[in-house]
C-alpha cells in the first residue's frame, strides 16, 4: 500500500467527490463516488445508484466501469472512491466492496490501482491510500484463468 498522491490522482479524487454529489442514496443516505482513469487519459465518473429491491442498486464503481465498456473503453489505470454520509464529508475511507473488487478485475491486472481518501468539510484531501489489485483481491479469478 502507498499513501503519496500524484497530481493525477488528487484529480481523480476530486473527479470522485465531484461524482459523490450524483448519488442516488435515498435507502442507505450513504453517498458514493468513482472517477475511472482510462489508459487513454480518460477520466468516467460513477456514483451508487439504489433501488427499492435493494440487491439491483449499482455501486459506484460498476457504474463507472459499466460506462467506460459502453463507451469503448476496456483497459485501466486506475480507480478514486470517495464516500460517505450523504451530505457529509467522505471522511472515512470507502473501500470497494467484494462484487464491484471481482467486477474491476475482469478487466484490471494485478497493479490496477485503487485510490481512497479521507475528506474534511471543505472537501479537502486529508489522508490517502493506494491499494493494488492484488492487495485488495489476492489469489483472484480472472479472465486468464479461462484461457
Amino acid at each position: 500500500m502507498k499513501n503519496t498522491l500524484t497530481k493525477e490522482y488528487k484529480e481523480l479524487l476530486r473527479a470522485s467527490l465531484e461524482a459523490r454529489m450524483h448519488s442516488y442514496a435515498p435507502y442507505s443516505h450513504f453517498a458514493v463516488g468513482a472517477a475511472l482513469l482510462c489508459e487513454d487519459g480518460t477520466v468516467i465518473k460513477g456514483c451508487n445508484v439504489e433501488n427499492a429491491s435493494y440487491p439491483v442498486g449499482i455501486c459506484a464503481e460498476r457504474n463507472a466501469m459499466s460506462h467506460a465498456v459502453f463507451e469503448g473503453r476496456t483497459k485501466f489505470k486506475a480507480i478514486a472512491i470517495t464516500g460517505g454520509p450523504a451530505g457529509k464529508a467522505a471522511a472515512d475511507f470507502c473501500a470497494p466492496c467484494g462484487m464491484c473488487r471481482q467486477f474491476m478485475r475482469e478487466f484490471c491486472g494485478k497493479d490496477f490501482e485503487i485510490v481512497l481518501a479521507k475528506c474534511n468539510e471543505a472537501g479537502e484531501i486529508t489522508e490517502a491510500r493506494i491499494h493494488t489489485m492484488e492487495e485488495i483481491l489476492p489469489d483472484s479469478f480472472g479472465p486468464e484463468n479461462l484461457s
